[in-house]
């Protein structure tokens, strides 16, 4: 019977799990996003979304007790330094889990799990299509803007020369 299994155990010890979410929390802390299969980044997602809710108090305490889980002071720094101003409105849901599909070798689910507000190919895909619209828009706009101005500049040439001759 299955009862009050409620997480997965990854194939792993207690010690070995902790260790291993523990690592895997610094590094998306660190880097913001990274790549590993997908049972790990769902585990992941519930070890360090409470980790990043007590971010958002920046007191003593909770810096001790996040410090327990991850034993790394630079990820404890930019924890409760940039990722919490950034999450700080945000009521939950800090990190997103995208499907790559499987793995060559062994055919295991992959996926990338990142944190939400810190996705810049998100935001640079979004740029881009606003660009794009903008120039084409604006793009008939700047060639006639030259050629209404050339003629102007003509003529203007041309007059203080007609002056000299005569």
């Amino acid at each position: 019977m299955r009862h009050n299994k409620k997480f997965n155990h990854l194939g792993r010890t207690h010690s070995h799990r902790a260790a291993m979410l523990s690592n895997m929390a610094t590094s998306l802390i660190l880097h913001k996003r990274i790549t590993t299969t997908l049972p790990k980044a769902k585990a992941l997602r519930v070890y360090v979304e409470p980790l990043i809710t007590k971010a958002k108090d920046d007191s003593t305490a909770s810096r001790r007790v996040v410090f327990s889980y991850l034993q790394d002071k630079f990820a404890i720094k930019e924890l409760f330094g940039t990722i919490a101003q950034k999450v700080g409105d945000r009521p939950g849901g800090y990190t997103r889990i995208i499907k790559l599909g499987k793995r060559a070798n062994d055919d295991a689910d992959m996926a990338f799990i990142e944190l939400v507000d810190f996705d810049e190919n998100m935001a640079k895909t979004d740029a881009k299509k606003t660009r794009t619209r903008r120039s084409r828009k604006s793009a008939p706009k700047a060639e006639a803007a030259p050629a209404a101005e050339a003629p102007a500049e003509a003529p203007v040439a041309e007059a203080p020369a007609a002056e000299k001759e005569a």
